[in-house]
């Protein structure tokens, strides 16, 4: 299913302020939010896009971008957060507006999924093909190793907190309603660090250069997701990391157009081999082959050579590979070149093909 323009997901005008998109985000996330709709998929699913929309336009730089390419921003190859995919700061902002706790339930961050994160590789059009293994390098948020993610100082642990007595959440009382809002002293943990580990300043992650290996099948086109799942930012509090989505970009090729599965070529060839036919070579991705063309063949015409197009992805079954033939009209010809067309046209008009004729009759009843 295509995504939604992000504007169209918060109904806000594309030149509006920053405070009309706060305004926009705050009214639909009070609406989808899971904890007032409980087992409710579709809510879910729409908290999770306007999360998504806002944690881009949000931002100055990202939303730029996005007004410029869309959701293909940015282009070429790259790293970036790939938003909506992990909760992250949007989920701090709603709870900053609303008191709420995790989107999930429970204790807000004891156990947090880590963001997903996109990659951008760019590969050749033969290597979107055929396939390739390239290595690549993503800088992420991994687990610290010195504390083994518990943001802790060596040799000691997190305490329960007892401004909320580890339930992360207090309950404030405000006329006839009960409320309950994240603890402020644990921020929704439970828990409190007393002596915060040196090594990642109490975070529990650390910044990183993961250097991996991408299998890039046969058949990907532009836009195509490779998902690794794990590769994505740390969790928190013991919770899971999130994914790597790699997307991909295929460079264009100098005799290759591409429709699907199928590849596109045009092939130049001169007068006298469309009149009189003949053995040419066409190039495939596999070497040059040969092309029988018959007498009497038109400029535009269409050859269809099986199975030497594009894998189709997760299978062995390939595409074709349409050549079309265009004359190459010259626009220098020598004097012999010239005398020989010249008579050849004089023989032509004493004998016109079918279509000429069929043309000149039309002609003359109408205008005679």
């Amino acid at each position: 299913m295509a995504r939604r323009d992000y504007y169209e997901v918060l109904g806000v005008e594309r030149n509006c302020s920053l405070e009309d998109l706060k305004k926009a985000y705050r009214k639909l996330a009070l609406q989808y939010h899971p904890d007032r709709n409980q087992a409710n998929e579709e809510a879910e699913e729409r908290f999770k896009e306007v999360n998504e929309a806002y944690s881009v336009l949000s931002d100055p730089q990202r939303r730029q971008q996005y007004d410029l390419y869309g959701h293909a921003a940015p282009a070429g190859q790259g790293f970036e957060g790939f938003g909506g995919f992990g909760f992250g700061g949007v989920e701090d902002i709603l709870n900053d507006f609303f008191g709420f706790g995790s989107v999930f339930g429970g204790v807000r961050d004891r156990a947090r999924r880590g963001a997903d994160l996109r990659y951008n590789l760019t590969v050749t059009f033969e290597e979107a093909v055929f396939g390739v293994e390239k290595e690549i390098v993503v800088p992420r948020s991994g687990s610290c190793t010195e504390c083994t993610g518990t943001g802790a100082k060596k040799g000691t642990r997190p305490e329960r907190c007892a401004a909320c007595n580890g339930r992360g959440q207090v309950t404030v009382q405000q006329g006839f309603f009960s409320l309950s809002r994240t603890c402020g002293r644990c921020r929704g943990t439970g828990e409190v660090i007393k002596e915060q580990c040196p090594e990642c300043a109490g975070s529990g992650t650390v910044r990183e250069k993961r250097p991996l290996k991408i299998k890039v099948p046969p058949g990907v086109d532009n836009e195509t997701r490779l998902k690794l799942r794990g590769e994505g930012e740390a969790g928190r509090g013991g919770g899971p990391a999130g994914d790597l989505y790699v997307v991909i970009s295929v460079q264009e090729h100098p005799f290759f157009a591409r429709s699907g599965q199928d590849l596109l070529c045009e092939v130049p060839i001169t007068f006298s081999q469309a009149a009189l036919g003949g053995e040419i070579e066409v190039p495939t991705l596999g070497g040059r082959k040969s092309l029988s063309v018959p007498p009497g063949t038109p400029s535009g015409r269409e050859f269809i050579l099986r199975g030497e197009g594009v894998t189709v992805i997760h299978s062995h079954r390939r595409g074709n590979l349409v050549v079309r033939v265009v004359i190459d009209v010259p626009k220098r010809l020598t004097k012999r070149q010239k005398e020989l067309l010249t008579e050849f046209q004089q023989i032509a008009a004493e004998s016109p093909g079918p279509a000429s004729r069929s043309f000149f009759e039309k002609v003359k009843e109408i205008f005679d």
